[in-house]
């Protein structure tokens, strides 16, 4: 009879002794418990030992609670269904000091829209106190989608918390065409595509030189620097550039051909160049989302994981109670309906503002309607810097940009079209120059990927050069949609085709501030 040799007792009984005692990496935020069962008991085999079904084990969180297949541990609630009380006390503590601060201006909301029906006579009242109701509705969204976030991959929790807090900026460009629409016979209807056009490029300078600048100056207040990956810098700074030309190339068209086409023909020609534009730029954005969310969402999933290890007070902030999943669509629900109605009545309200408080179309559109509809967003990236979450905060911020660039202004350029409105890219010759250098600025701050605080209150210090000028600048004369419109071919023109007198003026002018604007873009392309 002959005995099988028995294993002998080498390093490999320790290291399958360290295997089976193997403690679990401190950073998982789950854990899965052992099974009781037996394998060789029957209604107890295992995944692999059972012939037709799998068993998952459940998975528990940081906080214990089980976590549903589908979520996320970190956006698991442990919860439900809708809680009222929990819900209420939730929402008003927000995600921060500053968040939770803004959720004191709630009283507001009813008072503007109690003002609004009461007294609609009350021009400049009705205006503030809707302008000031914007803030904690907008701020309602942000959270909702931040917590929404929680509940699904980091990548395509971004890109969802960073389409949720466009919806405001929709909202009101929306109802801002639609009004454009009611007035097309009017003079006043110019004026509310101008407000569009200005508000299109006044978010981006909001989030590039304002929302960036106070990131950097947070992030640098008690840090030396800080250092973000150079995928999101060199990917962000690249798709800037390429939205900056795709919104400029019409204004630039018109600008150079305003001496040699008649109004008429110049304007619906641009207007076709925007539409053109605005389908092009749809598709950039529709591959820009793939490749966040499809073929390089490793490399985005990692950065962000080492972000959320950086984050100064993440114990903090895993601590804290969430949302159910119904809960986050029920705040959506009430913050999109809010913001609906008080989009409504802050626009109804801009015609009067600008004829009888001197208010220009510049100001309104580049300044004013900007800083309340990206507020939140504003606040959410300002907080991750602070937090020391650099990656997180400029994907917000460049995110929400290209959002602006390659997302909603296309969708207002398209509902135009489909309105029959003449609604086009061609800005003012001073946003469109404002814009490029904007870019330009942003983009050598961005090229060494790092920031400090000295670099974000330069970038601050542009945007308030910017609301300076755009207070003086005057809005166009009725009828006349921008500066450079109104000046084609026409009796005692100094410009004319036919005539003696050299027409190449506005052709040479743009020519010369294409290449100083290339010359000042080299460096930052290097």
């Amino acid at each position: 009879m002959t005995t099988r040799p028995k294993p002998p007792p080498t390093a490999d009984t320790g290291f399958h002794f360290l295997r089976r005692n193997k403690r679990p990496r401190p950073e998982s935020s789950s854990v899965e418990p052992k099974s009781d069962s037996t394998p060789g008991e029957p209604g107890n085999l295992s995944a692999e030992q059972h012939p037709h079904h799998s068993h998952h084990l459940p998975i528990y969180n940081h906080k214990g609670h089980k976590v549903t297949r589908g979520i996320q541990p970190d956006g698991e609630s442990g919860r439900r269904g809708v809680h009222p009380l929990h819900f209420i006390r939730i929402v008003l503590r927000s995600t921060s000091s500053a968040s939770a601060l803004v959720n004191v201006l709630w009283p507001v909301v009813p008072a503007a829209i109690a003002v609004h029906f009461a007294r609609p006579e009350w021009h400049l009242v009705i205006f503030i106190l809707n302008y000031i109701a914007m803030v904690p509705a907008a701020n309602l969204i942000g959270f909702a989608g931040q917590e929404l976030a929680r509940k699904l991959p980091k990548v395509a929790g971004v890109v969802l918390e960073t389409t949720l807090g466009s919806v405001v900026e929709i909202i009101l460009f929306m109802v801002l065409i639609k009004r454009a629409k009611e007035r097309e016979n009017e003079p006043s209807s110019d004026s509310y595509l101008g407000v569009i056009r200005a508000a299109i490029l006044g978010s981006v300078l909001a989030n590039l030189l304002l929302c960036l600048g106070l990131c950097f100056f947070v992030g640098g207040m008690i840090r030396e620097e800080q250092v973000f990956h150079e995928a999101v810098s060199e990917v962000g700074n690249g798709l800037l550039l390429v939205a900056g030309m795709g919104l400029i190339i019409p204004v630039a068209y018109n600008f150079a051909l305003a001496d040699r086409l008649s109004p008429a023909d110049l304007s619906m020609k641009t207007t076709e160049i925007s539409r053109a534009a605005a389908i092009i730029l749809l598709i950039a954005f529709v591959v820009y989302v793939w490749f966040q969310l499809r073929s390089h969402h490793g490399l985005y999933d990692e950065l962000l994981e080492a972000d959320e290890q950086a984050d100064a007070d993440r114990h903090k902030d895993l601590a804290k109670d969430k949302l159910t999943l119904t809960e986050c669509v029920l705040a959506l629900v009430i913050a999109l309906a809010c913001v609906s109605m008080i989009a409504v009545f802050l626009v109804l309200e801009i015609e009067p503002i600008i004829e009888s408080r001197g208010v220009t179309d510049a100001f309104m559109g580049l300044i004013l309607v900007p800083l309340v509809e990206k507020f939140a967003e504003h606040l959410t990236a300002i907080d991750e810097a602070w937090d020391n979450q650099a990656n997180f905060a400029l994907i917000h911020v460049l995110g929400a940009t290209l959002q602006t660039a390659l997302l909603n202004t296309p969708l207002v350029i398209l509902v135009g079209w489909g309105l029959g409105l003449q609604m086009n890219l061609n800005f003012e010759v001073f946003d469109a120059i404002v814009l490029i250098l904007a870019i330009i600025v942003v983009g050598n701050f961005l090229r060494d990927g790092k920031s400090n605080y000295l670099e974000g209150t330069l970038c601050v210090f542009v945007y308030v050069l910017i609301a300076v000028c755009a207070f003086y600048y005057p809005s166009p004369e009725p009828g006349e949609e921008t500066a450079s419109e109104g000046s084609g071919p026409s009796e005692g023109n100094a410009t004319s085709v036919n005539g003696t007198e050299s027409s190449a003026a506005p052709t040479e002018m743009a020519t010369e501030a294409a290449k100083m604007l290339i010359r000042a873009a080299m460096p930052s392309m290097r």
